[in-house]
């Protein structure tokens, strides 16, 4: 599993989940609240794992490009 998500991204899904899960577990009673809640949880675990399961579908990622070559190699 290979971070998908840039470091904005994950910090923006991180504020917005907990955000979403206070507004919907706490204030909003009923169905709206239990489904914000999850929504909240899902940015929450997306954020804090770095890697979207949706973004690995749709072929897309917003993490900066890594190195093909190995770290601990030096040019001769």
């Amino acid at each position: 599993m290979q971070p998908n998500l840039s470091d904005r991204e994950k910090l923006l899904r991180t504020i917005f989940g907990v955000y979403l899960m206070l507004l919907g577990f706490l204030f909003i009673q009923g169905v709206a609240g239990i489904l914000l809640g999850i929504v909240g949880l899902a940015l929450l675990a997306t954020g804090a794992l770095g890697w979207c399961p949706l973004y690995v579908w749709l072929k897309r990622s917003t993490a900066p490009a890594m190195s093909e070559e190995p770290a601990g190699e030096d040019k001769a």
